[in-house]
């Protein structure tokens, strides 16, 4: 596949893999998810890949969220089918993959930037990385899993004043929330990434591969069914409309 939207960079066994729509602040649109499935897919079936890097093009932002102008329109039976895609393609292939995958945060993580990295094995953020749910903000809820990983993360409570409030925390407070693992410098970011892939390629394949999918089985899918239909539910009202209109119109919404 020739990429559009994303860059990919070998270091040794190490795949590093950039979201490059700098100018959207590496919003992640149909195209872009599809070049990450590829992506991801094939770099799993290689022998010669022992982990994974996933960041964002530039200092700004990882991912600022899902490209909006895209489903501004959708009925409720095309936002779970959305959501789903997404869930199936790009964000459960990340947390079952069998190799480790890291979240190198440089910027912006917001909406699917934030869930996106969530489904990541491990998160390291650079210490000016901000992170949110702003999703009520436009009369839905996060439907890549956002519900259900960010309480498995922080627990209920964190959990449901960041997705209520919409509001941003920065890398220190992700920190003593247990969101990512580590905060450094911008310079250092994938350096540090770089080197608990490199001691994580030292182990065991086949138990590195165990530990994950235990460590997975913790989590139940009937929680990702629920986000997937209260997710769908919200499209098609009022509320999501007058949401993502004054999004794209660049004002604040006036919900009813």
């Amino acid at each position: 596949m020739t990429y559009q939207n994303i860059l990919e960079e070998r270091d040794h066994s190490l795949l590093v893999i950039s979201i490059h729509r700098e100018a959207k602040l590496n919003a992640l649109n149909k195209d872009t998810l599809a070049e990450l499935h590829f992506s991801i897919s094939t770099a799993l079936q290689d022998d010669q890949i022992s982990g994974i890097i996933i960041t964002g093009s530039g200092t700004k932002a990882f991912v600022a969220g899902a490209d909006i102008s895209e489903f501004a329109d959708f009925n409720a039976s095309e936002g779970r089918d959305l959501a789903r895609e997404g869930q199936s393609k790009i964000f459960n292939l990340i947390q079952n993959a069998s190799k480790p995958i890291i979240a190198a945060i440089n910027g912006f993580a917001l909406g699917g930037g934030l869930e996106l990295a969530m489904a990541c094995h491990i998160r390291i953020a650079s210490d000016h990385a901000k992170m949110g749910l702003p999703e009520v903000s436009l009369g839905i809820i996060p439907g890549y899993g956002g519900t259900q990983r960010l309480t498995q993360l922080i627990g209920k409570g964190r959990a449901l004043e960041m997705i209520l409030t919409a509001d941003m925390i920065d890398a220190h407070q992700a920190f003593l929330y247990g969101l990512v693992n580590h905060v450094v410098v911008a310079e250092e970011l994938l350096n540090k990434a770089k080197s608990i892939l490199n001691t994580i390629a030292q182990r065991s394949p086949n138990a590195v591969a165990s530990a994950i999918r235990a460590v997975n089985a913790s989590i139940t899918e009937s929680g990702f069914e629920t986000e997937i239909t209260e997710f769908s539910n919200c499209f098609g009202s009022a509320e999501f409309k007058e949401g993502v209109t004054a999004f794209l119109e660049k004002r604040k919404p006036k919900f009813r």
